[in-house]
């Protein structure tokens, strides 16, 4: 009984830095985006965390872990607390087990945010949202997780490199794909102009947020207060992280001359999250080497990126996608338990490969529908005046560092400026789009 209270504590202790990492997006995102865009950003942070813990607990919980078959579970819609489920940890009481996978579900679709931001509807965002909280998520999720076809091929995904990650990266991929890049963001000859961040000491610390939820994150996932093993993961998540943070600086530095910080600090997010696959079977020296790998990708995956004329603002595709795969492959290759470098052969990486194209393809396939649907019927784009204007402005009403815009008595002043505001606008419409 006191074991399984001391295991049901860390879980909720982990489960609430989890949570607490959505403060961290929410600041990241808004840090690197521009000024005019930060009150929508942060609307669609609270939103994200308000809609999947909704549509989780009535619905995607039970096709996670219910019991089913290898695709779907089929039980405990809208659970009571009560039920026995063949997926779901005895050590601990099924609520605690619930708000756990809660806030990684949260995780996944909060990653599209970033990406999308600026550019699209929020009320196609809130079905997005709803959908991949609901449905996308919890189905791979069953197949690693709830006892579906990848667990019982041998796939490895430790807290989610695959599942949370590249799976959030791949329908943030299908958006940014379908709704095209920011105004202003490419120059006629195609070539990426720089859309500054308008506020990084928000998005510092934002990423430092993020870093400290991780070690709940992945130190949650053993699901047991056994120290020796949260220690262990612990200790391997910090050091990909610090490893990620600084290829990634000194990368940049070699690319463009410059210390980037945005960079740098999607350097740690890219270590972090390729370590989360395998934190719990990758040695701490090993942990710094899938680190070091992912600070380099991470920069050259913004690089990839602007050449395919991608906008992601917050470079969540190659942090969470790009790295979310290379973490997932990592494990076939440096797990202590059958990888590459541990005479296991190419079964593992093989096994992991298979697992992990899946997810994606399942993920990217059904978000990219999802997507075009929503665009052919109810457009994912706002209007160019609303860009152009800024969506605090447009939507809100309100700016991020100042007072409400809007009052309920306009004065004749207010009047003649709104008039004139509206006759910028038009003209700036009139412009070309590039």
């Amino acid at each position: 009984m006191g074991e399984g209270l001391l295991d049901s504590l860390w879980v909720l202790i982990s489960a609430c830095l989890v949570f607490f990492m959505h403060a961290g997006f929410a600041l990241l995102e808004s840090g690197l985006c521009r000024k005019k865009n930060a009150v929508m950003i942060l609307l669609k942070n609270f939103s994200v965390v308000a809609i999947a813990s909704l549509l989780y607990f009535v619905l995607g919980f039970a096709l996670m872990f219910g019991d089913g078959n290898a695709i779907v579970g089929l039980s405990a819609f809208m659970p009571s607390g009560n039920e026995t489920l063949g997926a779901v940890p005895q050590n601990m009481p099924l609520f605690v087990f619930l708000f756990f996978q809660l806030v990684f579900a949260a995780t996944s679709a909060t990653i599209v945010s970033g990406a999308v931001a600026e550019r699209s509807k929020l009320s196609t965002f809130f079905i997005f949202t709803a959908f991949a909280s609901a449905v996308i998520y919890p189905l791979v999720g069953h197949w690693v997780w709830g006892g579906g076809f990848l667990s019982t091929w041998g796939f490895h995904d430790f807290a989610g490199s695959t599942v949370v990650h590249a799976v959030g990266g791949a329908m943030a991929l299908a958006g940014v794909m379908l709704l095209g890049p920011r105004r202003g963001k490419f120059s006629p000859d195609g070539s990426p102009r720089p859309l500054p961040a308008h506020n990084l000491p928000l998005a510092a610390l934002g990423v430092f947020i993020l870093w400290l939820g991780w070690f709940g994150f992945n130190g949650g996932s053993t699901l047991s207060a056994n120290v020796h093993d949260i220690a262990s993961v612990i200790v391997v998540t910090n050091l990909a992280a610090a490893a990620g943070f600084l290829t990634a600086l000194a990368f940049v530095r070699f690319r463009i001359g410059m210390l980037d910080l945005s960079m740098a600090m999607n350097g740690a997010l890219a270590g972090l999250v390729a370590i989360t696959a395998g934190a719990d079977v990758i040695s701490p020296r090993d942990a710094i080497a899938v680190g070091l790998i992912a600070g380099f990708v991470v920069v050259e995956g913004v690089f990839v990126l602007d050449r395919l004329h991608l906008d992601d603002p917050v470079g969540a595709i190659p942090v969470h996608l790009v790295c979310g795969v290379f973490g997932t492959l990592a494990v076939g290759v440096f797990s202590q338990d059958g990888g590459l470098l541990y005479g296991g052969g190419f079964k593992l990486l093989a096994i992991q490969l298979a697992g992990v194209s899946t997810a994606v393809f399942f993920a990217f396939s059904v978000g990219y529908l999802l997507w075009a649907v929503m665009k052919k019927t109810i457009g994912i784009r706002v209007s160019v005046s609303e860009e152009i204007e800024g969506l605090d402005e447009a939507e809100c009403g309100m700016q991020a560092y100042g007072e409400e815009l809007r009052s309920h008595t306009a004065t004749p002043y207010d009047s003649h400026a709104s008039s004139q505001l509206g006759s910028l606008r038009q003209i700036v419409t009139d412009l070309p789009t590039t």
